[in-house]
């Protein structure tokens, strides 16, 4: 049987019948990751429903999904909002994060090719130099998928599930905060120490430099949100 797609209120967004709530959860992802739906703002179901030509069900199992991800909650008789993250909420997100990349890093550091290690390291010091002209779209780029290769390189699922499940919320909280080569000029110190080690095949030393970093982007978060460079 033929997909039946639907129109958007003004015509522009077309939703897949069989996929609305998965299209619908990374529209509204994106909104919300990307601050066109600011921290504490309101969200309504119905405009929602009225804008994509859909039922309320899928926009309700959106958000249900999203509030699983930490990304909106629902107060009792007031609705659904934006999250505002918390000190605990990057500190959770952290510490996951630390616990899964360390084992990754293990793991990458004997399994992924030497020549993928070369080509991520390359791409590093690139998107450094690009930062360092005020362009740091390049190590938003580098810093993904550095972290996606390690995690991937376990083909391991259930681990790569678990990495993925906090993306969205690692995402938002580098659009919410401030960005500055200081922040960046250490990230990159890290991702080319885990590198280095991954390439000299030295488990121990880059699961270290992995832990280390996961450390320092907790403190460095932390840090601008008490400056309120990150707003909430």
């Amino acid at each position: 049987m033929a997909t039946t797609p639907a129109r958007g209120r003004h015509g522009s967004n077309r939703l897949v019948v069989e996929s609305i709530s998965e299209q619908l959860y990374s529209i509204l992802c994106e909104r919300i990751t990307s601050g066109t739906y600011a921290a504490g703002s309101r969200i309504d179901p119905q405009a929602i429903a009225a804008e994509f030509g859909v039922s309320r069900t899928p926009v309700r199992d959106t958000l249900v999904r999203l509030e699983h991800d930490r990304l909106v909650e629902t107060r009792p008789r007031s609705g659904t909002f934006v999250t505002r993250p918390s000190r605990q909420d990057v500190h959770e997100v952290c510490q996951l994060r630390k616990a899964l990349e360390w084992l990754a890093t293990g793991v990458a550091a004997q399994a992924m090719p030497l020549q993928q290690i070369a080509d991520l390291r390359e791409e590093a010091v690139e998107a450094m130099r690009a930062a360092e002209r005020g362009d740091y779209e390049p190590f938003f780029a580098s810093d993904t998928r550095l972290h996606r290769e390690i995690i991937r390189a376990t083909a391991n699922n259930r681990l790569i599930t678990a990495r993925e499940s906090v993306e969205p919320f690692v995402y938002w909280l580098r659009v919410l905060g401030a960005t500055g080569p200081h922040r960046l000029a250490g990230s990159t110190q890290r991702h080319l120490e885990i590198l280095d080690a991954m390439a000299a095949r030295d488990v121990t030393a880059a699961q270290e430099a992995a832990a280390l970093h996961l450390v320092e982007v907790e403190e460095w978060t932390l840090a601008d949100m008490a400056s309120h460079s990150i707003v909430t």
